[in-house]
């Protein structure tokens, strides 16, 4: 039987209309992705070209001009935003450029922090056990009670992906995750959510600037006047 899908872009526009000027800008044009469980994806582009669009789009934070998303079977089109947001919430994860750790809470309350939501007790105690069991498979085994402060930026950056693997996602963005890295650091970063793909199954969206990044991927695009082209890296 074939695969699910875990989400499909169609036909994506994304126009903007600025004050004073004759006619929208137009961000996306026509793209379209599919991504399939277990895929990791780097996209490349210039700055400005609209990655960071194209990745909020995918993740339902902004809505397109026009197009069709859909997140395994739910199409995401006349959905309203508290809907939206259980969907991400249940489905993807999220890591950025910048970990936004709350300084006032230890590593382990950061990671369980999108499990608040939950009200029952054994899902929660299940969501803590595998929280545990992430940091201690990312090398933070003795950081569970430090606070955000005391530990380098590449520790919280692999806090922060933990933070974003703790619902169980079956979809991982990451919008340059390394950014904020040395080159020694983002290789190991990348590294680490290329293994935990492998590991736990979910699909890996990147966008990077970094090609040594990029190639960690098993697929890459550039992303150039509005649409996603294959790319060979060297």
């Amino acid at each position: 039987m074939k695969e699910m899908n875990v989400a499909q872009l169609t036909g994506i526009v994304k126009e903007y209309t600025q004050p004073g000027d004759a006619a929208p800008v137009r961000v996306l044009d026509r793209l379209s992705l599919t991504v399939v469980p277990g895929e990791t994806i780097a996209v490349t582009g210039p700055s400005g070209s609209g990655k960071t669009t194209f990745l909020n789009i995918l993740g339902t934070l902004d809505e397109p001009t026009a197009g069709e998303v859909i997140l395994g079977t739910e199409p995401i089109r006349g959905m309203d935003e508290t809907r939206r947001a259980a969907l991400r919430n249940r489905y993807i994860g999220f890591v950025f450029q910048q970990h936004i750790l709350l300084p006032q809470l230890t590593i382990l309350e950061n990671v369980m922090l999108p499990v608040l939501p939950v009200k029952e007790k054994n899902l929660k105690q299940e969501a803590q056990e595998r929280a545990v069991t992430l940091l201690e498979k990312v090398g933070m085994k003795d950081h569970l009670r430090h606070f955000p402060g005391r530990l380098s930026v590449g520790e919280c950056q692999r806090a922060a992906v933990v933070r974003a693997l703790v619902n169980k996602p079956s979809l991982l963005l990451a919008d340059e995750p390394t950014g904020s890295l040395d080159a020694h650091n983002a290789a190991l970063l990348a590294d680490l959510l290329s293994e935990l793909s492998g590991l736990y199954g979910y699909a890996l969206v990147m966008v990077t600037h970094d090609p040594e990044v990029a190639r960690k991927m098993s697929v890459h695009y550039r992303l150039l006047d509005g649409a996603l082209h294959p790319e060979r890296l060297p």
